[in-house]
């Protein structure tokens, strides 16, 4: 057994910690705060603090990137962080596991390979294709051992406010049987990945050396629509059928004059105005690792909704 160090302890980096250590890793969550889930170290670092982020890698067989800024602070907090890992990968020797998203691809047409060129041309797309080219760039000098997984948006068990169709958003409210809104054509398919998919994805990742030197999608199911994914929880839970309904463009414009995130938001639209499909066939085949059907990851969110809901009566 290894040690491994998890920065971030958000919907990712609880998923993995979690897992690992039920493998018999030694854990180290890495956050601002300290926090973390029970059963692990956990250290309150700054990540961008490259001397700090060596120490607590040191003697470790792994360093996992699962941080995430505010998604309107990109251009100002990714860069420094991203140097601090490469830092720290290169001082202690530990293989570094990013976990990047598909922005740096750009709008495309049909589905989305590890091949297609990053050519995005929005800010948030541009910073993430920099990243993994000076991580590239590093691995093949030599300097360190790297590799990045993508995935589409996340949705499952312990899924973050700011998911589409996570517990908060989505799940909660359809179950009560409310209206949910939506700032695109809920009638597009679209590529969704499930946590525990993520978490078992980077587990390889981190463990496996043919994982290493090249970007790869997370093991994610065909594209489903919001509208369908909606029907299918319903009808799991045994709850009203799905009431969606699309935000027009004009109010979802107008949100970004109040609110940073929404703001940020208008430059990914172009994910959901269109067919939305990621091929992650070459981790599957390379690792043996299918994607969760999504009418049990399904159950297993609503099974995870009715807990929380119970523990908080």
């Amino acid at each position: 057994m290894g040690k491994h160090v998890i920065v971030g302890a958000g919907q990712v980096g609880t998923h993995l910690a979690e897992l690992l250590t039920g493998r018999g890793h030694d854990v180290v969550v890495v956050t601002r705060s300290g926090s973390g889930p029970e059963g692990v170290e956990r250290v309150a670092a700054d990540v961008a603090d490259r001397e700090h982020l060596t120490r607590v890698a040191k003697g470790a067989d792994a360093l996992y990137n699962c941080v995430n800024p505010r998604y309107h602070r990109w251009v100002q907090d990714w860069p420094p962080m991203a140097a601090s890992f490469l830092g720290a990968a290169e001082d202690t020797g530990a293989a570094l596991v990013t976990l990047s998203c598909l922005y740096g691809y750009g709008p495309v047409d049909g589905p989305m390979t590890e091949d297609l060129p990053l050519a995005a041309t929005g800010t948030k797309g541009r910073v993430r294709a920099k990243m993994w080219r000076d991580a590239l760039a590093a691995h093949k000098a030599g300097r360190i051992r790297a590799t990045e997984l993508r995935g589409s948006d996340y949705y499952g068990p312990g899924s973050t406010d700011q998911a589409y169709i996570g517990e908060a958003r989505f799940v909660k409210p359809l179950l009560a049987g409310k209206r949910v809104p939506y700032f695109s054509d809920p009638s597009v398919p679209h590529a969704w990945t499930y946590l525990p998919d993520v978490a078992q994805a980077l587990a390889i990742a981190g463990t496996d050396e043919r994982a290493w030197g090249r970007p790869w999608h997370i093991p994610t199911g065909p594209a489903v629509s919001t509208r369908e994914v909606g029907e299918r929880l319903c009808e799991i839970a045994g709850a009203p059928a799905p009431r969606i309904y699309e935000v027009p463009r004009a109010v979802f414009h107008a949100a970004g004059f109040f609110s940073p995130m929404a703001k940020e938001l208008r430059e990914t639209r172009y994910q959901f105005d269109k067919p939305y499909v990621l091929d992650s066939s070459a981790f599957e085949s390379a690792f043996g690792m299918a994607p969760t059907p999504m009418d049990d990851a399904l159950k297993a969110v609503v099974a995870a909704s009715r807990m929380a809901e119970g523990a908080g009566n």
